[in-house]
């Protein structure tokens, strides 16, 4: 991300300044939290990061897609809901036993592996990881210090919709849901920002070698992502695009990276779309470019 001190902790700051009683739940639950995203790699311990360090990498994003410009646009409990559900968002990648005993079904488990034979629970946990997150806010709503029923709807929501949900869905994704102090959420938004900021994390940070050691992977799969975000250097925003830079000497994994830019410009396109069309803010990016390094 390109460095610019006016997006730094944009949100925030604006809690802690406006809303000091939300920030501090919000606090309690990034203290309380981080041993439960880590959890994740007892099913992927090869897989793309997906603990605390994605999460903050997720709210950074978030800040620099708001902006100064639109930061005031949002309402304290608006921010305190993107900031809990983009921290949460993958907490289902390390659901336990017991969550996973409970959930299971209502993800239909049955029915996907008649579907899937050969796939593994790793798979099944994947592909509705962002549901089983947000049964897990459900399940621990009192726990994560949640204000009403109505904040831990939007939170869950929000959290759900970083990938797969129907963003144009007015029930599941209303534009102004009211919450018992009079403010209203604008769900589309927020959730087309952590979608869109959970598809860019894709700089070689997000496997820190510390974590990953390339050489020492067995899955061909994951040798081949992990290869793809090691190669991707940098990433920085602007007002009108989302530029990468990426150096290897792989054809295939380049090929790979290019595959990776033109899903990354599809989430893009929709959620700007969805913003546009539903709600009152704006998503300025139009272009994801990709700059090979030589």
């Amino acid at each position: 991300m390109s460095e610019n001190n006016e997006y730094d902790y944009l949100l925030e700051r604006k809690l802690k300044s406006e809303a000091p009683e939300l920030h501090t739940r919000f606090k309690d639950t990034v203290l309380m939290v981080g041993h439960l995203l880590s959890r994740y790699r007892l099913l992927f311990p090869e897989y793309t990061d997906h603990s605390e360090l994605h999460s903050v990498t997720v709210i950074d994003a978030c800040n620099r897609l708001i902006g100064p410009k639109q930061i005031d646009k949002l309402n304290v409990d608006e921010i305190f809901v993107l900031l809990m559900a983009s921290y949460l968002h993958d907490v289902g990648m390390g659901i336990g036993e017991n969550e996973y005993e409970e959930f299971k079904d209502k993800m239909d488990e049955k029915g996907y592996f008649e579907k899937h034979p050969d796939a593994t629970r790793a798979d099944f946990v994947r592909t509705y990881h962002n549901e089983f997150s947000g049964l897990f806010i459900d399940k621990y709503a009192d726990l994560f210090d949640l204000p009403s029923k109505e904040h831990t709807f939007a939170v869950r929501q929000v959290a759900r919709g970083h990938r797969k949900t129907d963003l144009y869905d007015e029930k599941e994704y209303p534009v102004d849901l009211t919450l018992p102090n009079g403010n209203t959420v604008c769900l589309p938004y927020l959730a087309a920002l952590i979608r869109l900021a959970d598809e860019i994390d894709v700089v070689a940070t997000r496997n820190p070698l510390v974590l990953y050691d390339i050489d020492a992977l067995t899955d061909e799969v994951e040798i081949v992502e992990n290869k793809k975000v090691q190669a991707i250097r940098s990433m920085d925003t602007t007002d009108d695009a989302f530029t990468l830079k990426a150096k290897t000497d792989e054809e295939d994994i380049y090929e790979g990276i290019v595959e990776m830019v033109g899903k990354m410009q599809k989430t893009l396109d929709y959620c700007r779309e969805v913003t546009e069309k539903r709600t009152g803010f704006v998503i300025s990016q139009k272009k994801v470019i990709l700059n090979r390094l030589h």
